[in-house]
């Protein structure tokens, strides 16, 4: 394993990685600097370069793309021609195929997916997580350091009553095979070819309800989807709206209070996100009127 010191960037990772892994990385594009720092590299292959220590989670991600594709649902597969995972600075380095020309999935498509995905009788070639809808969510509150401490108290005391109701609610269907993070352009389709299920870190075993929360607050909270986009997701998952569930504002709380996470987790290095979590927090403490407007980070 190459440990080449503190504070490697994405790009320092990408390039020694390329070296073991003898694949030219010369003039990589950034497809996305998030939670996951993705590139795009000459002969169509695409560099994923995940979290540290999450050398696990790479090799379920690609054991996950090799059954999906193996049980019907397209997915971006991986290059066979190089040893994966690659690690470097402890954080590892998966190597994909490039999808071509692309956009992002059609509600009905989303919901098409997650109909099939859903109905997968888990694997047993390998052990799929239980899904964390609160997984590093108060220590991101607790560390953030460009929000106001009273913004903090807010944020903590809504993570509490939140995971208190959590824990009340009656199951709303039994645990199956979920994306974990099913949004539209999480799963893309090329102008030739069939829908592709991308971004596989959090396939896991959950509740359903959780990969149809997504597009569902798009349409009730950001009006993103018109009220007949929605009732095509609807209809293609096989006629069960969320929204009509008891519990789906808990969840819809939980989603939301997780983005604002994920904004805190970026913003001591980016003002921009900064900015974002400020305002994502005027939104969930009524300060901002519905429908928001939330930046992608």
């Amino acid at each position: 394993m190459n440990r080449p010191g503190p504070q490697i960037t994405a790009a320092e990772v990408l390039s020694r990685a390329a070296k073991l892994g003898n694949v030219d990385a010369h003039g990589p594009v950034t497809i996305r600097d998030g939670s996951h720092a993705i590139f795009e590299l000459p002969n169509g292959i695409v560099a994923r370069i995940g979290e540290p220590h999450s050398y696990r989670t790479a090799q379920r991600e690609l054991s996950i793309s090799q059954w999906l594709n193996r049980n019907g649902i397209t997915t971006v597969r991986a290059v066979n021609s190089i040893p994966q995972p690659t690690v470097v600075d402890e954080r590892p380095v998966t190597w994909w195929t490039l999808i071509p020309d692309h956009r992002p999935s059609t509600p009905e498509e989303l919901g098409t997916m997650l109909r099939q995905l859903h109905a997968l009788t888990p694997p047993t070639e390998f052990q799929l997580p239980s899904y964390a809808p609160f997984d590093r969510l108060p220590e991101r509150i607790e560390s953030a350091t460009t929000i106001e401490e009273a913004d903090r108290s807010w944020l903590l005391e809504q993570y509490a009553r939140l995971r208190q109701q959590y824990d009340e609610l009656d199951d709303p269907s039994p645990p199956c095979v979920i994306h974990g993070d099913a949004w539209q352009g999480n799963l893309v389709v090329p102008h030739s070819g069939d829908p592709t299920v991308l971004d596989l870190d959090k396939v896991s075993l959950g509740w359903r309800e959780w990969d149809l929360i997504q597009l569902a607050v798009d349409h009730t909270d950001f009006r993103r989807i018109t009220a007949g986009q929605y009732q095509s997701f609807v209809n293609a998952y096989g006629g069960y709206d969320v929204t009509r569930w008891p519990g789906y504002r808990v969840l819809a709380d939980i989603q939301e209070l997780r983005w604002v996470g994920f904004a805190l987790g970026r913003s001591d290095t980016r003002q921009a996100a900064a900015i974002e979590a400020e305002h994502r927090i005027a939104c969930l403490r009524g300060l901002v009127p519905k429908p928001w407007t939330w930046r992608a980070l």
